[in-house]
């Protein structure tokens, strides 16, 4: 039943161990939601017995922003002395955090750690497929490179020095870039 006041416009309570509600369809969605802020708000713990698809493309985890960094999507960003993220700026760092989340058509299929601050946050793919800053000044830029921290601020680069990339890598390309700065898929691989 419509409603246009305070409540649910569907209620179902079971006194005994049944179900609340129950939704049931034979070849579309038993429950389907819609909402302007939440799709759907459980309180405590929720079981599901089939796959749980998402539809976008990586799983990040918000973090702390430095105050005054530019965190825009695809910005490669580096943990500071205060453990805030700001944008990379030195080749090989072992600080990155990994790529701020959301840019081009790959946005976050799940984000960890939301939550209301004071500071400002901004989700980091921690795995799955993000856009990158890229920087290919220092070679080109072929499918399946490793990428590393470059010199361009935000930026990732090919690695060049395999001695220096342990513990520096963010991931590996999954578009070819030859020339200048830009932005690619990439498939974050922190290691």
């Amino acid at each position: 039943t419509p409603s246009t006041t305070g409540g649910a416009g569907v209620c179902g309570e079971h006194k005994g161990g049944g179900n609340g509600i129950a939704g049931i369809s034979a070849s579309g969605a038993g429950v389907y939601g819609k909402g302007g802020r939440l799709a759907g708000f459980f309180e405590g713990d929720v079981e599901v017995t089939g796959d749980i698809r998402l539809t976008n493309a990586d799983c990040a985890e918000d973090f702390d922003v430095a105050e005054t960094a530019i965190a825009e999507p695809g910005t490669v960003m580096v943990l500071n002395e205060s453990g805030a993220l700001q944008p990379s700026q030195h080749p090989y760092d072992k600080r990155v955090a990994g790529v701020v989340s959301g840019a081009g058509e790959y946005k976050p299929g799940i984000v960890l750690d939301k939550k209301d601050s004071d500071r400002p946050r901004k989700p980091v793919a921690l795995l799955g497929k993000v856009f990158c800053k890229v920087d290919a000044t220092q070679g080109a830029i072929e499918v399946g490179d490793l990428l590393t921290t470059s010199t361009i601020p935000g930026h990732a680069m090919k690695v060049v020095d395999s001695s220096k990339a342990l513990g520096t890598i963010i991931g590996k390309a999954l578009r070819p870039f030859r020339d200048g700065q830009g932005m690619i898929p990439i498939l974050i691989a922190l290691q």
